[in-house]
């Protein structure tokens, strides 16, 4: 990606750990690479296919004045989340904080807190199999849709599947859905387990009936495997319900393990059915 720079914007504010800071406040110098695609305000001269980096660098001023924080992490990273989530041309972003007049009584030039952050696509499998199934994942679906740490999401068509692992239940209607995402993968399991919580969700049997059901099967070319958390999903490559519906909204999505696309995945699985 391309990238704008703004380098030691200075904005006079009030963060820090002791009293004083709060109190008289301080300079701190703020530098950002805003990652974006350039191509077509090049070509046109249009500054509306570009980042007004004016009208960012008075939003970064009153973000920063807005609120107080004892750390420059928390600082710089609400200071991330907002610019991704209020500039939709920017991709990712670097932010990095310093603090030339920290007072640790010692001579030094500044303390600084740099972090990178950025919209990263994620995709889920959904399923439902008791009450009214459709509803049910209409509701999880608008759920994320309504998440400010959530854009650009996709649905796939929703399909009719035979039970997997405890067939002693009625059918699932499965499908998939993509989106990008400003949660981490942690964080992403959180909130999906919230939205099945408030489907009425409970785990009772494994693989058993539930009302709504959200795995996540790819976080970019994230590789996890923790005892809460694998992705990529552990099963998905040899699951049907989940390869049919994501090669509908992303056939070019990337199994880092496993070295294939979606849509390869899904073929090699229909060759072995055939």
């Amino acid at each position: 990606m391309d990238e704008i720079r703004i380098e030691n914007l200075e904005v006079y504010c009030h963060h820090g750990v002791l009293k004083e800071e709060n109190v008289l406040g301080q300079k701190f110098l703020v530098s950002l690479v805003l990652y974006t695609d350039t191509k077509r305000a090049g070509t046109s001269d249009d500054l509306s296919f570009s980042i007004d980096y004016a009208a960012l660098s008075h939003f970064v001023e009153s973000r920063m004045k807005e609120k107080n924080y004892k750390l420059l992490e928390a600082v710089a990273e609400h200071l991330a989340e907002d610019i991704l989530m209020n500039f939709p041309l920017v991709r990712k972003v670097r932010v990095e904080l310093k603090k030339p007049w920290a007072p640790i009584l010692l001579p030094l030039d500044t303390v600084c807190v740099r972090i990178e952050r950025e919209w990263v696509p994620a995709y889920l499998s959904v399923g439902s199999n008791m009450g009214n199934k459709r509803e049910n994942i209409e509701k999880a679906v608008e759920a994320l849709r309504q998440d400010k740490k959530i854009c650009e999401l996709t649905v796939s068509e929703l399909i009719e599947t035979e039970p997997y692992g405890y067939t002693e239940q009625d059918k699932f209607l499965n499908g998939a859905v993509g989106f990008c995402t400003l949660y981490s993968p942690e964080e992403l399991l959180e909130r999906i387990h919230e939205i099945e919580r408030e489907g009425k969700r409970e785990r009772t049997i494994h693989w058993g009936p539930r009302t709504i059901d959200l795995d996540i099967v790819l976080f970019g070319d994230k590789i996890i495997q923790t005892e809460s958390l694998t992705i990529p999903h552990r099963e998905m490559h040899i699951r049907q319900f989940v390869l049919q519906p994501l090669s509908q909204i992303a056939p070019w999505a990337f199994h880092p393990v496993l070295h294939r696309t979606v849509s390869e995945l899904a073929e090699r699985m229909k060759e072995e059915e055939e």
